[in-house]
C-alpha cells in the first residue's frame, strides 16, 4: 500500500507546472524520490527553461540536487536528458502555442498584460493635416514595454498581481493578486492593503508583515523580493477622436498610446489643445506639435483609471503650399508668427523664393491677397483660413556667360561688370591651335529678350586693341570658330575584291598602296587590274568633253598588295579592284538514298547532270525504286525577293501573296524536281536529266509496295499495292472520307515528287493511276458560309423590285 501511495505521489509531482517542478529541483528539501525515467520530453523542456530563466547551469545545480537527496545516477540521467535536442513533437506544440509562448516570455521579465488591439482606419480625408500620419502608422503605437523594470512610482490597484518570494534559510514563493478591496492575501501572513500605494511603498509594507511571521526575515537570514507579475487594465474615455469611446488599456499606458488607439483627433479636432481630465479637472494640456517638431515627450504622461482625454475643435488652421519641405495644413496658436509656421514645415526647400511669400486671406465678404516680405516673417501672425504660397525662384541667372568652340576649356563662367572678350578667353585657358582668329561671334540677349549677333576680331582683341576687345554682357554666348570647320571632309571609296570595302577618310599624300593596306588587303580572287575613277573639276563647262570622270587603269602585284609605281590618290577617288577572269571555288551536291556510294560530290563541270552524279555514286542499288528519283533544290533568297516584288493586284488586304511568301520562307525550304529515271537511262539527253546547281540533293527512295492514304479520311493508313486497283479501292480500304473530306479534289504524289489530281469531263470523273510507293491525299472542303434568313429576304426583295421595274418598262 505504501508503494502504491508513493508511486501516486511521484506521478502527481511529475504533472505539476514547470515552475513547481523547477522549485522541486532547485529549492526542494527532498529529491530522493525523483525518477528521471518517468519524466516526459515536455517535463525535461520545462526544467531546461526554468534553469535558463534562473541563469543556473546544470553543473551549478548538481551539488544542490545531490545535497537534497538525489542520487548521482539519477542526476547523470537527468543531465543526459537535458543535453538531448528538442523533439519534433515539442516543436509542433510550440508552433501551436505561440500566444502562450509570448506570455511565458513576458513572464520571464516579471510582468504579463492582456493584449489590446484596435483596428486602424486610414485617414484619407485629413491626409494633408500636419500630424495625421502619426496615427495611421501601425509601427508607432506607443505601447508600454513590459520587459522594462516597473517604475518605482507605479500605483497599485485591483487587478494587479504581485510575485512575493522569500529565499534564504526559509523559502516561500507565491503569486498574489490585488483583490477588488485593494488587498493581497499571503499564506500565514494574512491580508495586506496595498491599493493606492506605489510599488516601492507596498514592497516595504509586505516585507514588514512577512517579518512578523518569518523570524529569519527580521534577522536577515532570509530575504523578501516583491515584483509586479501581472498588470491591471484601466479604462479611459476619449472624446473628439476619430474613434471616440471607452478603452481598456494597460495601467502603464500613456496619453499618446490612448490617442493612437482612438485614431487621433477627428476631422475638426485640435492637435495642440488636447486636455487630460482627472477627477473632473484639467490635469494636463497636451500639444502634439512639441513631439512632432522637436521630439519632446513631456506631454506623454501616464494614465490612471477613469481618466478622460478630451479633444476640442481647433481654433485656427492655415495652409502652407509650394516650395517648403513639408507642405500641409497646420494648426496655429494665438501669438504664433509665420516663422513658427515655417519651423513646423521644416523651412523652405532648395528652390524656394524666400524674399517674400504670397498669402490668400478671407474677409467677411471675399478673398484678398497680401504679400509678406522677409522682414515681416517674425511679426506677421497668420489668421484662420490663410493660404500661404511659396513660389519658385526664377529660372534664369544673374551672372552667367558662356564660351564654346576652339578654346581649351569651353564652359559656362561667372560674369562680372567690366569683363571683356580677352578676360573670358583667359578664363577658358586660351585659344586652341586651330582657332580662327579673324572672327568670333557673340550671341547677345537684348533688353526685350530678342537676340543679336556681335562679331569680334580676335587677333586685334588679344593684341591689345581696346576697340576690338569689346565689353561683354551677362548671358552672352561667345563662339570661337575652328579653321577645321571650314575644311571640307574628303572621302575615298574602295570596292571590289578587297577584304574591307567601304568609304575611308582622305589624307594628304594618300597613295593607293596606303589605301589597300588600310582596307585589309586584297582577297584571293583579286586580279592585277585596278581602276581608279577621279572627278573632273573645271571652272568652265566643256561641252566637247562628254566624260563625267577621269579613269586610270593600273596594275598591282596581287601577292603583296603593292603597286609597281606609287599612285597618289585625290579626294573622292573611287577605286575598284577587279576579279580574276577565272576564279570559282569547287561547289558540291548531295546524293542520298538507294545508291551505292551516297554522300557529297563536287560539280566537276558547269554542266554536270543527274545521270553523271548517279554514275559517280556507283548507280542505283537493287532495292532502289526507279520511279522514286527526285531532286530537292534549296529555295534561294532571291526567289523570295522576286516574289515579294511582284504585284498580284489582289488589294492591300488580300493575304494570298503574304501566305505564299511565308510558306516559302518557313515551310518549304526545298523545291522538288521529279526525275524520270527510266527515260534518262534510255536517253541521257532526256529533258528530266537536268543540270545540277550547287546545294542540290538527289534523293533515291527505296522500293515500297505500299500506298499511303492520308488527309481527311477515316483512317490514315498504308495499304499494300495491288496491280489494277484505282483510287476508289484505296480510299475505301481506309474507311472512305470523313465529313470534311473533299474526294473530288483528291490528288496523288508519286515517289519521284510528281503530283496528279482527279479530273472530270462531261460529268465523268477520272482519277490518276496509282503506283507502288505513292501517296494519296484527300484535302479538306473549304468552309462555305450559309446565307442567313435576313440575307435571303433582302435578296428576294431586291429581285422583286427589279421585276417590278422590268414590267413597268415593258408596259
Amino acid at each position: 500500500m505504501r508503494k502504491i501511495i508513493a508511486t501516486f505521489l511521484l506521478l502527481f509531482a511529475l504533472f505539476q507546472t514547470s515552475n513547481t517542478f523547477a522549485q522541486d529541483l532547485l529549492k526542494s528539501t527532498d529529491l530522493s524520490t525523483l525518477k528521471v525515467d518517468y519524466l516526459s520530453d515536455s517535463d525535461i523542456a520545462k526544467i531546461k527553461t526554468q534553469l535558463q530563466t534562473n541563469n543556473v547551469t546544470i553543473e551549478q545545480a548538481e551539488p544542490m540536487a545531490l545535497a537534497k537527496g538525489m542520487s548521482a545516477a539519477e542526476f547523470a540521467k537527468l543531465k543526459e536528458r537535458l543535453a538531448m535536442p528538442v523533439t519534433k513533437t515539442e516543436l509542433i506544440k510550440k508552433d501551436n502555442k505561440e500566444d502562450d509562448d509570448d506570455d511565458e516570455k513576458a513572464a520571464a521579465f516579471g510582468k504579463k498584460q492582456e493584449k489590446i488591439v484596435n483596428t486602424k482606419v486610414k485617414d484619407t480625408i485629413n491626409a494633408l493635416i500636419f500630424g495625421s500620419e502619426l496615427f495611421d502608422n501601425p509601427t508607432l503605437n506607443f505601447e508600454p514595454n513590459l520587459k522594462l523594470a516597473t517604475p518605482v512610482n507605479y500605483v497599485l490597484g485591483p487587478g494587479d498581481e504581485l510575485q512575493v518570494s522569500v529565499y534564504g534559510v526559509q523559502e516561500f514563493n507565491a503569486s498574489v493578486p490585488v483583490s477588488t478591496e485593494g488587498k493581497v492575501t499571503i499564506q500565514y501572513v494574512g491580508q495586506i492593503p496595498v491599493t493606492g500605494m506605489t510599488i516601492e511603498a507596498a514592497t516595504q509594507k509586505i516585507k514588514g508583515a512577512i517579518a512578523r511571521v518569518y523570524s529569519t526575515v527580521g534577522s536577515g537570514q532570509s530575504q523578501v523580493a516583491v515584483s509586479l507579475s501581472r498588470i491591471r487594465t484601466i479604462r479611459v474615455t476619449i472624446i473628439g477622436s476619430k474613434q471616440p469611446g471607452n478603452y481598456s488599456i494597460s495601467s502603464l499606458a500613456t496619453v499618446y498610446n490612448a490617442l493612437f488607439l482612438g485614431g487621433g483627433p477627428g476631422k475638426n479636432g485640435s492637435y495642440r489643445n488636447i486636455e487630460l481630465l482627472r477627477d473632473n479637472k484639467v490635469y494636463k494640456n497636451i500639444d502634439l506639435y512639441r513631439f512632432l517638431v522637436n521630439g519632446n515627450q513631456s506631454d506623454n504622461v501616464g494614465l490612471k483609471d477613469n481618466d478622460v482625454i478630451r479633444i476640442p475643435a481647433y481654433n485656427q488652421r492655415v495652409t502652407l503650399e509650394g516650395q517648403v519641405k513639408r507642405p500641409g495644413i497646420f494648426e496655429m496658436k494665438m501669438g504664433e508668427t509665420f516663422s513658427d509656421l515655417l519651423s513646423f514645415a521644416s523651412g523652405f526647400n532648395e528652390f524656394a523664393y524666400t524674399a517674400s511669400v504670397n498669402v490668400l486671406q478671407k474677409t467677411s465678404k471675399e478673398f484678398k491677397v497680401k504679400d509678406i516680405n522677409a522682414a515681416e516673417y517674425t511679426s506677421y501672425k497668420p489668421l484662420s483660413g490663410d493660404v500661404f504660397r511659396v513660389s519658385k525662384i526664377l529660372n534664369r541667372f544673374e551672372n552667367r556667360i558662356k564660351i564654346d568652340g576652339a578654346v581649351f576649356r569651353p564652359d559656362t563662367y561667372s560674369f562680372y561688370e567690366g569683363m571683356r572678350i580677352s578676360d573670358l578667353i583667359a578664363k577658358a585657358d586660351g585659344l586652341k591651335e586651330d582657332a580662327y582668329s579673324n572672327r568670333a561671334r557673340i550671341i547677345r540677349l537684348k533688353s526685350d529678350l530678342t537676340t543679336e549677333i556681335v562679331n569680334v576680331d580676335l587677333a586685334k582683341a588679344l593684341g591689345g586693341d581696346l576697340e576690338a576687345d569689346i565689353a561683354l554682357h551677362k548671358e552672352d554666348i561667345v563662339t570661337v570658330y575652328s579653321i577645321l570647320d571650314f575644311v571640307e571632309e574628303y572621302k575615298i571609296t574602295i570596292d571590289g575584291e578587297i577584304k574591307k570595302p567601304g568609304i575611308y577618310e582622305y589624307h594628304e599624300n594618300l597613295t593607293l598602296n596606303d589605301l589597300l593596306v588600310q582596307a585589309g588587303g586584297l582577297t584571293g580572287s583579286a586580279s592585277k587590274r585596278v581602276e581608279v575613277a577621279r572627278m573632273i573639276k573645271s571652272e568652265e563647262i566643256d561641252d566637247a568633253n562628254p566624260n563625267k570622270a577621269q579613269l586610270f587603269n593600273l596594275e598591282i602585284t596581287a601577292t603583296n598588295n603593292e603597286q609597281l609605281k606609287n599612285f597618289e590618290l585625290q579626294p573622292f577617288d573611287v577605286v575598284n579592284i577587279r576579279k580574276m577572269a577565272v576564279y570559282e571555288k569547287p561547289e558540291m551536291v548531295t546524293i542520298s538514298g538507294a545508291v551505292n556510294y551516297a554522300g557529297k560530290y563536287v560539280l566537276a563541270t558547269k554542266k554536270d547532270k543527274v545521270y553523271d552524279i548517279v554514275q559517280r555514286a556507283g548507280g542505283l542499288t537493287a532495292v532502289a525504286n526507279i520511279e522514286g528519283v527526285k531532286i530537292k533544290r534549296p529555295i534561294q533568297a532571291k526567289q523570295i525577293e522576286d516574289l515579294e516584288n511582284v504585284n498580284l493586284n489582289l488589294g492591300k488586304k488580300d493575304s494570298i501573296q503574304n501566305k505564299l511568301t511565308k510558306k516559302l520562307k518557313e515551310d518549304l525550304k526545298f523545291a522538288t524536281i521529279p526525275v524520270d529515271w527510266k527515260s534518262i537511262v534510255k536517253n541521257p539527253k532526256n529533258n528530266t536529266n537536268v543540270t545540277l546547281f550547287p546545294g542540290d540533293e538527289i534523293e533515291v527512295t527505296a522500293f515500297n509496295e505500299g500506298v499511303k492514304v492520308t488527309g481527311n479520311v477515316l483512317l490514315t493508313s498504308e495499304i499494300p499495292y495491288e496491280k489494277g486497283k484505282g483510287f476508289g479501292y484505296y480510299i475505301g480500304s481506309v474507311g472512305g472520307v470523313d465529313n470534311k473530306g473533299w474526294k473530288k479534289k483528291a490528288y496523288i504524289i508519286y515517289p519521284n515528287g510528281k503530283a496528279a489530281v482527279a479530273q472530270s469531263f462531261l460529268f465523268i470523273r477520272s482519277y490518276p493511276k496509282v503506283t507502288p510507293g505513292s501517296q494519296i491525299i484527300v484535302p479538306e472542303k473549304p468552309e462555305v458560309k450559309k446565307m442567313s434568313t435576313g440575307e435571303f429576304v433582302s435578296i428576294a426583295g431586291v429581285l422583286a423590285s427589279l421585276a417590278g421595274i422590268v414590267i413597268a418598262l415593258i408596259r
